[in-house]
């Protein structure tokens, strides 16, 4: 699951750099303004998984051509959950 932080958008604007730097061992960095989350900045390797992800969103796929890492990330995905 991706470890995420959470920031506010002036202080990300401000720190761009820094933050762009720690997504790569964050993965994910919460952008938020007056308490909620407006977007987020994703690391690369996050990113990819996001891609991977989103591409098979709509793919049919027959029980049996479930790779064991896709099964890991059904079997981990929590309704909702961003990050932890």
């Amino acid at each position: 699951m991706a470890r995420a932080i959470q920031i506010s958008a002036t202080e990300f604007a401000r720190g761009f750099g820094k933050y762009r730097d720690e997504a790569f061992s964050t993965d994910v960095i919460e952008v938020t303004s007056h308490g909620r989350v407006i977007g987020g900045y994703l690391g690369a390797a996050e990113l990819e998984r996001y891609r991977r992800l989103k591409q098979k969103e709509r793919e049919a796929l027959r029980i049996e051509d479930i790779d064991e890492t896709l099964l890991a990330e059904i079997e981990a995905a929590e309704y909702g959950v961003v990050g932890k």
